[in-house]
């Protein structure tokens, strides 16, 4: 194997220790974005981590010019920043449903669950970005604002107003649910 041959099959290796390490998570996290559409967050998550093989390939990530200190936390900003891309292009014939697949998992945890994604699904999409990338992927002001390419005005605004329609949508079921 030439010298250049090694040197892709190590940014190769690392590559796939980075999938392998953070796919779960950023499978969740789509779950999340995707409104509880599971195909969908796995298509998400491969267009994600596709575009950043094509860019990984390129680019030395460990050093030099294009340093990356965190790669998984740069994958989950480029499933966001996919994820927001899609929705802007969605054609309008297409249309979400509100059947779920059916998931193993205890009752009162499956209607929690089916309660939070389906009042997470009727926010915005840049409103639901906002709630996932603060509260779930435990990100700061600054970091959610750099994601979305917003000030961090405008994510501490979308996210003040985003939980209160959360709450406004949710009103005393999600204390029913939380009290089993």
């Amino acid at each position: 194997m030439g010298r250049s041959g090694g040197a892709r099959a190590a940014k190769d290796a690392e590559f796939l220790e980075l999938v392998s390490g953070h796919t779960g998570r950023l499978y969740r996290s789509a779950c999340l974005l995707t409104g509880g559409d599971t195909h969908g967050a796995e298509d998400l998550v491969q267009e994600a981590l596709g575009r950043m093989y094509v860019v990984w390939r390129r680019r030395a990530w460990t050093g030099g010019r294009h340093r990356v200190d965190n790669p998984g936390a740069y994958a989950h900003t480029v499933m966001v920043r996919v994820f927001l891309a899609q929705k802007r292009r969605r054609s309008s014939d297409e249309r979400p449903t509100d059947r779920l697949p059916e998931s193993a998992g205890h009752e009162a945890d499956g209607a929690l669950r089916l309660t939070l994604l389906d009042a997470l699904g009727g926010l915005s999409v840049q409103d639901r970005a906002v709630l996932v990338l603060r509260y779930w992927e435990d990100r700061s002001v600054e970091e959610t604002a750099e994601v979305l390419r917003l000030s961090s005005g405008a994510v501490r605004t979308r996210t003040s107003r985003a939980l209160a329609r959360l709450r406004g949508r949710l009103g005393d079921s999600l204390a029913e649910l939380t009290a089993r």
